[in-house]
């Protein structure tokens, strides 16, 4: 069976993994919100509308499978061995993996896909098991936390030329995500045998930070990778290696950003709307610090070695070298004022699902005004509540195939 690889950031889009936000975003507060790493309280069944909108036009358009990841764990889960340790796992932060036993029997498969993602609280724990013994928390504590960044599916993972990554979140808060993905991938029929995995390997643990939304493959031969305030460098060498040691990839941009959230990822700095067109937030692209590149030092048997050179040029010098009658398009229709406004509800930060075909939202209309100026094809969708948690189309979904080309 064929290993799962994307060759390029512009193929028509054929399958991708998303998912429709739920419980979990109720429970943010103007008190957690924060710690939970909102900005905002959105609204859910808006916040609902609008993800159903995008994914049902992400079908109408490209006819591409849509994966919800709540279906896809809950048929992992049937796997009772499965189950059990994701349970535990998701308990032990306060110590009460022992319940994990006590949860299987009392709770169906949906309902422990759910606890999973939008938490279980103590009276909703009680509710359900009769007698359980937990006087010494309060009844609106968490037994398990909720992940509601959930629904930002592109942090969790990436599939490049080479193969897949699985990410390790620089928020500890947020690893559950990237591990129920990976669990995910690596148990459901429709994947478990296509995976090749290039990060992490197989002995690395804890391995050093890395997120998907940092991952943008320029060609077949090359990728970029954001060294941001959510990426380490380490982690760039470790994936570098692997991928220039298999012959995939010949060439790693490692692109250091200022470490601040407004250019959380390489995805909010530019991205690839077509082999010759990018779309950039200008000050995102003149704020990089550095540009280096990876590749090969030399082979010895079975001893891979790569160097890095750091580059002189700047980013958008580099880009056009790399890709060939480069194009770059401004956020804001070039307005700076329009451009910091716009890059708020990550103008960058569009879905390609086709050659020069991006899915965008309504609100970034100066951004989208631009990009019909130059011939790209812009689908809106409505977005009060989903840009509350400052991400974008792009952020919102994993592809996991795409036409080649």
């Amino acid at each position: 069976m064929t290993d799962l690889r994307i060759k390029s950031e512009y193929g028509t889009l054929k399958a991708v993994l998303m998912h429709r936000p739920g419980k979990e975003i109720d429970r943010l507060t103007p008190y957690n919100k924060h710690l939970l790493l909102f900005e905002d309280v959105p609204y859910l069944e808006d916040m609902q509308r609008e993800h159903d909108y995008f994914r049902s036009l992400l079908t109408q358009t490209t006819g591409a499978k849509v994966y919800l990841l709540h279906e896809l764990l809950m048929e992992v889960l049937l796997d009772k061995k499965l189950q059990h340790r994701l349970l535990t796992e998701g308990l032990k932060k306060y110590r009460l993996g022992y319940l994990a036993d006590e949860f299987m029997e009392k709770l169906s498969t949906s309902e422990c896909a759910t606890a999973l993602i939008a938490g279980i609280k103590v009276h909703e724990a009680r509710r359900k098991m009769k007698g359980l013994q937990l006087e010494e928390l309060l009844d609106f504590a968490y037994l398990i936390p909720p992940i509601p960044n959930l629904y930002f599916q592109r942090d969790t993972a990436a599939i490049c030329p080479g193969g897949m990554l699985f990410s390790s979140m620089r928020n500890e808060e947020r690893q559950r995500e990237a591990d129920l993905v990976r669990v995910v991938f690596e148990n459901h029929p429709d994947f478990k045998n296509q995976i090749h995995r290039v990060y992490p390997k197989d002995n690395q643990n804890n391995p050093p930070c890395i997120e998907g939304g940092d991952i943008i493959i320029l060609s077949e031969k090359a990728i970029a990778v954001g060294d941001s305030e959510r990426t380490d460098e380490r982690s760039i060498y470790h994936l570098a290696k692997q991928l220039i040691s298999e012959g995939t990839i010949e060439r790693v941009y490692k692109v250091q950003l200022p470490k601040k959230r407004n250019f959380m990822h390489l995805d909010t700095v530019f991205t690839v709307l077509d082999e010759n067109l990018i779309l950039t937030y200008p000050d995102a692209l003149e704020a990089v610090v550095q540009t280096s590149v990876y590749t090969l030092k030399s082979r010895e048997q079975d001893q891979v070695h790569i160097k890095k050179t750091i580059l002189t040029e700047s980013l958008a010098d580099i880009l056009q070298l790399e890709i060939p009658h480069l194009q770059i398009i401004h956020t804001g229709n070039g307005n700076p004022d329009y451009a910091l406004r716009e890059q708020w509800f990550d103008g960058a930060n569009v879905l390609t699902i086709s050659p020069r075909r991006v899915i965008s939202y309504s609100r970034n209309k100066h951004t989208n005004r631009a990009l019909r100026d130059v011939g790209v094809e812009v689908l809106e969708i409505p977005s009060s509540e989903l840009s509350r948690g400052l991400g974008g189309p792009r952020c919102m979904t994993m592809p996991i195939s795409r036409a080649d080309f």
